[in-house]
């Protein structure tokens, strides 16, 4: 039953009717109904996750999503990884969480991945990282591509939170699984492939006014062009090294 995670559920499943979000799913028979599988999430925003644990929750199955091990320091977070079976990442030394997905995965679970690490400013898929295919490959479950777009209006990075009743409309895509076959570049490639296909077809459908700032520049909206994100992100690292020398 786990009932932290199903008030979890009630929870979000009420924050999302209070707000007046509209959230469309697409292609969730592409969720496996049972058994193991790698969720593979496209991160445009800090709430991603919420419908992308919800479109699973259709499927009557729960994510595990591998988090940042830095949010264990605050308390009320740290509670709910412990008892959500969400899985911390140190980033200094991730070997650690890698296992703990991959027998996650193999005890039939659903792991939530974000491939490209961090969000994306551009609202573009930014280079991937091998994680997800490697997990996959070692636990030999398929990859699930799941395409999140719209909760990047409510908060993102470098953007107020634009929070209330807003009645943002919302989409969470399935794509068709990627069977765990050849090598993990080879997984990761087609991976990438179906997730920018997927992206694309859901932008298609997706209003965008012409400069808003959660518009991708290819679309003709105000967010910067790949180029200029990865400079603004260039300069993000640089800074939080800077502050945490500062700090030893």
């Amino acid at each position: 039953m786990e009932p932290v995670f199903r008030t979890l559920e009630i929870a979000a499943t009420t924050a999302v009717r209070v707000t007046g979000t509209r959230i469309t799913y697409r292609g969730l028979q592409n969720i496996p109904s049972e058994g193991g599988a790698v969720i593979a999430i496209n991160h445009t925003g800090y709430l991603d996750w919420l419908p992308a644990a919800l479109g699973v929750m259709h499927r009557r199955r729960r994510l595990r999503f591998m988090i940042k091990a830095e949010m264990q320091r605050v308390k009320v977070v740290d509670f709910l990884i412990r008892h959500t079976r969400t899985i911390p990442v140190d980033r200094r030394a991730g070997a650690g969480a890698y296992a703990v997905a991959v027998a996650r995965l193999r005890e039939g679970e659903l792991v939530g991945v974000y491939p490209e690490a961090t969000i994306s400013r551009s609202f573009e898929l930014k280079d991937f990282k091998t994680g997800a295919t490697r997990m996959a490959l070692e636990a030999q479950v398929p990859i699930v591509p799941l395409i999140v777009w719209g909760a990047h209006r409510v908060w993102t990075k470098d953007h107020p939170r634009n929070l209330g009743r807003k009645k943002i409309p919302v989409v969470v895509a399935a794509g068709p699984p990627l069977l765990p076959t050849g090598t993990s570049d080879e997984l990761l490639r087609d991976l990438r492939a179906g997730m920018a296909e997927l992206l694309h077809q859901v932008q298609q459908s997706y209003d965008h006014p012409e400069g808003a700032y959660w518009v991708p520049h290819r679309l003709g909206g105000g967010a910067p062009t790949m180029e200029e994100a990865i400079v603004r992100e260039e300069a993000e690292l640089a800074e939080r090294a800077r502050r945490d020398s500062g700090n030893q």
